[in-house]
């Protein structure tokens, strides 16, 4: 499912997208009720089904249109830059990179969407507060140059205590900002200028 594409909004609204119909979405784009794929599919619908974690607001976008109006009635302007981060290389290998230049891109509130496994593109988006987004230039070793974006998450009481950051940092909720990549599937929406 890597590299779907977005369906029209008339056609994602007229296919159902809810964990009570997971057998009729299967049936509708062939997927093995059985497949690593179909369990994707359903956890993704899990997923979107999901409340809100404190002081977010969430929803699972299944077209572009919906995307861009998720972001832009979230952040209160239809003056929104969207970002991702983009690697100058096809199929660059895992290597070490050397951060060139950083610039913060968006005040405090952003919109976050995620791509989830799907049949068609689906991202997961929310909007968060006290979270800082960057532009960070870096170049690998190999010369492959690589405009990446970083979000910082200032606020993190409200998370779930057993997220991968804490385990990996070894810390709890809400003790320190946890800051990530984004991965080049996943898009950051900011007030535009």
């Amino acid at each position: 499912m890597a590299g779907a594409k977005f369906l029209p909004r008339s056609d994602a609204e007229a296919i159902p997208f809810s964990s009570e119909k997971v057998p009729e979405i299967l049936g509708r784009f062939s997927v093995d009720p059985d497949s690593v794929e179909a369990a994707e599919m359903a956890q993704t619908l899990h997923d979107c089904e999901a409340p809100a974690a404190r002081g977010e607001r969430k929803a699972c976008a299944t077209s572009l249109e919906s995307m861009v109006d998720f972001a832009t009635a979230s952040l209160g302007t239809s003056h929104v830059r969207a970002a991702s981060t983009v690697v100058g290389r096809e199929g660059s290998p895992r290597q070490e990179y050397t951060v060139t230049g950083v610039k913060r891109a968006g005040g405090g509130r952003l919109v976050a969407c995620h791509a989830e496994p799907y049949a068609y593109a689906v991202f997961a988006c929310h909007l968060t507060q006290q979270t800082r987004a960057y532009s960070v230039s870096m170049l690998g070793r190999d010369g492959t140059a690589v405009d990446a974006v970083a979000v910082c998450h200032a606020d993190t009481s409200g998370w779930n205590p057993k997220h991968v950051a804490f385990q990996v940092l070894r810390v709890k909720p809400g003790t320190v900002p946890i800051c990530h990549f984004l991965p080049q599937d996943h898009v950051v929406w900011t007030r535009g200028g």
